[in-house]
């Protein structure tokens, strides 16, 4: 009885180092949301005090697809991908709106006059709330929502060129449909 005491602790140990190796290399993007393919949740956000473009809402978010990008000035893989969102922009003409997340809005004004501004209207997120509504891990995130209101894509971690080749455009054209 006394050995099977001892190997309990070495058992567990050894599962728990199998369940961490198997999931070494899995990729972040794979979390599917659970708000694919339903509405965007009701949310209202005021704009970030300061910034020439305004906040916005639930609704705002139908009539033409829109890219949500959530971002903070903290964020180093924000400023990382922040030249592929201004690209995607010049060269899509998407409608951008940002989610900034959990930031001090001089912090958030100084980031964007520091990167360019290309969203349409930036909506301060500064207790969180609204990005826990929208599902979200940390920043970057990204969402495509349809011309209907409806989530139907979520990027994890921050955008690449190849993430906007494979992923994002595709999604832009469905949710164009």
């Amino acid at each position: 009885m006394r050995k099977f005491l001892f190997a309990v602790p070495l058992l567990l140990l050894v599962g728990l180092i199998g369940v961490f190796a198997m999931s070494m290399d899995r990729d972040p993007n794979l979390v599917r949301s659970v708000l694919i393919d339903k509405p965007a949740p009701q949310f209202s956000l005021a704009a970030v005090d300061g910034m020439t473009v305004p906040g916005f809402d639930t609704a705002s978010l139908k009539g033409e697809p829109t890219l949500v990008n959530v971002f903070a000035s903290w964020c180093i893989p924000c400023r990382d991908e922040h030249p592929l969102l201004e690209a995607l922009k010049a060269e899509t003409g998407v409608r951008l709106f940002g989610i900034n997340h959990s930031d001090a809005p001089e912090n958030a004004r100084a980031f964007l006059a520091e990167l360019g501004n290309p969203y349409d209207a930036i909506g301060a997120d500064r207790d969180r709330r609204v990005s826990i509504d929208w599902g979200v891990y940390g920043v970057p995130e990204t969402f495509i929502v349809d011309r209907n209101g409806t989530i139907v894509f979520k990027h994890v971690g921050p955008l690449s060129a190849e993430s906007i080749e494979r992923e994002v455009m595709p999604a832009l054209d469905k949710a164009r449909l």
